[in-house]
């Protein structure tokens, strides 16, 4: 599994595995359904809604790497 980047889109991370939504709800990014989370990237819709991207990013790469992918 490729590691996850904050010029991926949210879309592309939920593709490999829709659990991970919990961790972009956590981080305030709820309208995960929604264009934006098919066009924009993880980075521009972090600073967008002031959100810590280098943290996101750590954590969803936790996230998989706990799962060995």
């Amino acid at each position: 599994m490729a590691k996850i980047t904050e010029d991926m889109t949210i879309m592309d991370v939920l593709k490999q595995d829709r659990e991970v939504a919990a961790i972009f709800m956590q981080y305030g990014l709820h309208c995960l359904g929604c264009p934006g989370a098919t066009m924009e990237s993880i980075g521009d819709a972090g600073r967008v809604h002031g959100i810590d991207v280098t943290k996101l990013i750590e954590d969803l790469n936790k996230y998989f790497e706990s799962k060995g992918e």
